[in-house]
């Protein structure tokens, strides 16, 4: 798109046959970047909303040793203002797996919960994708979840 335009939307050439399905996302400004930016935005605005978010996350604290780590370290990452707009996309990340993290670890099975820490917060162990969740887990359990029928 960026090298195209708005030929790259027309059919009449082979840009669309090519890249229909490709992901607009990371074009600059995208929603990815949109989104951090509101979330900077909403931090200079209401300073209070990293307090509001740290008592969301505070009651999940102690039940998952990755969670707790990521969640210091996100902590320190938000109270560090300097060059934080080169860090948007990396905070954004960090708040909305906090939250995730926290709401499983409060109201989900515990094998959920845990396979998620395990998956997305532990360090070395990024699952941004599906088959990345370690041989221990308890698969029985989530796909019980998954499709209540099958049990």
């Amino acid at each position: 798109m960026e090298v195209h335009g708005g030929n790259g939307y027309v059919d009449e050439g082979p840009m669309p046959r090519l890249f229909k399905q490709s992901p607009l996302n990371s074009i600059w400004e995208g929603s990815g970047n949109v989104m951090c930016l509101d979330t900077l935005r909403a931090m200079a605005r209401h300073p209070k909303s990293i307090e509001v978010l740290t008592a969301e996350i505070t009651p999940a604290l102690g039940r998952n040793r990755s969670f707790d780590a990521f969640v210091g370290a996100l902590q320190k990452g938000l109270s560090n203002p300097q060059d934080i707009e080169i860090r948007a996309r990396e905070l954004t990340q960090g708040i909305a797996l906090a939250m995730q993290g926290a709401l499983l670890l409060r109201h989900a099975p515990a094998p959920v919960a845990e396979a998620f820490c395990a998956s997305r917060l532990a360090p070395g162990h990024w699952g941004a994708s599906f088959g990345t969740l370690a041989a221990n887990t308890d698969f029985a359990t989530l796909l019980a979840r998954a499709w209540p029928e099958a049990a």
